[in-house]
């Protein structure tokens, strides 16, 4: 039996008690903590005015850093720099390419801010995308390695937990082992990764750039997009913001220069509001003694009873459906959520939305998210609520 964390989360929850929201990897609940920062952030914005700017660089962006640093094991928290979404850090990084085409290997199973964006530079001439195929996943990770060592890439573009499957790769140290400050540059998606599964990035931290945000797992909602970027990678992005010519500057006197650190990647006047939401979540767990891992093992032990349920007939025609990353048992990262895949996964979710049960769909991928503010009693609720509606 689970332990039951919902004090944690009583003002979302108390929005809509009846409720039953299994879409934590798409659209998480924000915890109390984070209601607490957002009071904050007004708070301070008004008290020092004239002054916020230096409190924000100087107090609240430096928690912050550290807060990532400490997640991802980064041996320097100031390669870690933010932005209101991960799109603005694809645009900086590959506005840093000096030759177009840019040859980019990635996957047919990216986010579609990377995916629209790639099709996008495909149309107008301004790369030439290779795309490997995610089936058979059993050897993916093979194959998109030999893709890589092939050569003649200058990006390599690549999810660490698949969004729409669910499904992790395993090969992030042997693409790092590829990766140079002359290209290729290895840029991780890390979004269904970061806080969703303990990741450990201390010992290709230098070679590899990784993004992610708060709006999932970190449970801090929109505007908390982050970079970490490994030094002599990229120094001096085209697309640039004013915030990155300050600190200490680099490059020719007379010309634009650039931060030396990851802040070279700042862009221009940003909402800081979201980065203390972030800084009051990481706390709360600090404080309540959570760590990624714990809360993992929680989610993992609400998904594998789902799973146990939809292989045991209880959930009726949802056990048809094939799980793309059923539980595996072992210490392999996996995504906060199970995928069903079926063709009636669309309708599917709309009966459960009618029951006031949220979940989410891609295609024909139904997807159930599991996070802190679920317990047993949550699950066995869904368990039923299933079995009525398609037994």
């Amino acid at each position: 039996m689970t332990t039951s964390h919902k004090p944690l989360f009583s003002r979302a929850l108390a929005l809509d008690p009846e409720r039953l929201h299994f879409a934590a990897h798409s659209h998480h609940l924000w915890p109390d903590a984070s209601f607490d920062g957002q009071v904050r952030a007004w708070v301070e914005a008004n008290h020092f005015a004239d002054r916020k700017w230096d409190l924000v660089f100087g107090e609240v962006v430096p928690e912050a850093q550290r807060h990532v640093a400490k997640e991802l094991g980064l041996p320097d928290p100031e390669t870690v720099v933010f932005a209101p979404n991960t799109h603005d850090f694809l645009i900086r990084i590959f506005s840093g390419f000096e030759t177009r085409p840019i040859h980019i290997l990635t996957t047919d199973g990216e986010f579609h801010a990377f995916r629209r964006q790639a099709e996008r530079w495909e149309e107008a001439g301004e790369a030439v995308v290779t795309r490997v195929s995610l089936e058979p996943f059993d050897t993916f990770d093979q194959r998109f390695v030999a893709a890589a060592a092939g050569g003649g890439f200058d990006a390599i573009v690549v999810s660490q937990v698949f969004f729409k499957t669910g499904q992790a790769i395993g090969c992030i140290d042997d693409l790092a082992a590829l990766a140079r400050p002359e290209g290729p540059w290895v840029v991780v998606d890390g979004y269904h990764g970061f806080m969703a599964t303990p990741t450990d990035l201390s010992t290709v931290a230098d070679r590899i750039f990784y993004v992610s945000g708060g709006y999932k797992y970190a449970m801090t909602g929109e505007g908390a997009g982050f970079l970490h970027a490994p030094d002599g990678f990229c120094a001096r992005p085209v697309v640039t913001g004013w915030f990155a010519e300050f600190g200490n500057l680099m490059g020719p006197p007379e010309g634009v220069q650039y931060r030396g650190d990851a802040g070279r990647f700042w862009g221009a006047t940003f909402d800081s509001t979201p980065l203390y939401r972030f800084n009051g979540v990481r706390r709360m767990l600090e404080e309540n003694g959570l760590t990624t891992a714990d809360v993992s093992a929680h989610a993992d032990q609400l998904s594998s009873r789902f799973f146990e349920a939809l292989q045991g007939g209880e959930c009726g025609r949802l056990g048809e459906a094939a799980v793309l990353n059923p539980p595996s048992g072992d210490n392999r990262p996996r995504a906060r959520f199970l995928a069903l895949k079926h063709k009636d996964a669309q309708a599917w979710r709309a009966d459960l939305l009618a029951a006031n049960v949220v979940t989410d769909v891609r295609d024909e991928v139904i997807r159930f998210g599991f996070g802190l503010y679920q317990d047993d009693e949550d699950v066995e609720t869904l368990i039923a609520v299933c079995g009525r509606r398609f037994g």
